[in-house]
């Protein structure tokens, strides 16, 4: 096994770790995009998740971003990964000369050359991206665009984890607090009060 391929496979086993051991997507998502940049040699990542009714990206996290290119203004699903949406992996080597770069200016002044853009697929339906990022251009192996999507897809099936942790969540305390209520209201104690004495 290559240096290269113990990387990703310790990466790999250590994001499967995190999802294993905590319901924080926050903290997981962090750790993804940190160990991502770190272990493929990238200038960065980031994870955005597209909101089904503006068709935004919406941010979830970054590692490697300034705030400047972060805010730098909506990112339109349709118009900047269109064939990630159709679930294929979009590698764009050269933002200089690729048409797709909905910011080309901001990245160039970011200093990014090349932008790969990865779905997070759940249940066939495409929730949002794993993208990162070079400083130069660069083009990646299979293998290292497969190691990127497994962990698209362990990302996809961490924030299915999450959500439905907090529909659990959220429904246990409304049956709960709707349950409290009823036993706490004057006509529905367990225990009347004791008029006999």
């Amino acid at each position: 096994m290559h240096t290269s391929e113990k990387g990703y496979y310790a990466s790999f086993r250590q994001v499967v770790r995190a999802i294993g051991s905590t319901l924080a997507l926050q903290e997981v998502m962090d750790m993804l995009v940190k160990n991502v940049t770190e272990v493929m040699g990238l200038k960065a990542c980031a994870i955005r998740l597209v909101d089904a009714k503006t068709r935004r990206l919406e941010l979830l996290s970054a590692y490697g971003l300034s705030e400047q290119y972060i805010g730098k203004g909506p990112v339109q699903a349709d118009k900047s990964i269109a064939d990630a949406m159709k679930g294929k992996t979009v590698c764009v080597r050269d933002v200089r000369q690729d048409e797709r770069i909905q910011y080309q200016q901001e990245a160039i002044k970011e200093g990014i050359a090349g932008i790969v853009s990865v779905p997070l697929i759940l249940k066939s339906r495409v929730i949002g991206v794993l993208r990162f990022y070079t400083s130069k251009p660069r083009d990646f192996s299979p293998d290292e665009l497969g190691f990127a999507e497994a962990l698209a897809e362990m990302g996809a099936l961490s924030i299915a984890n999450a959500r439905m942790y907090e529909t659990l969540k959220q429904d246990y305390e409304d049956v709960m607090g709707a349950v409290l209520g009823r036993l706490q209201s004057p006509e529905n104690r367990l225990f009347p009060p004791d008029f006999s004495e």
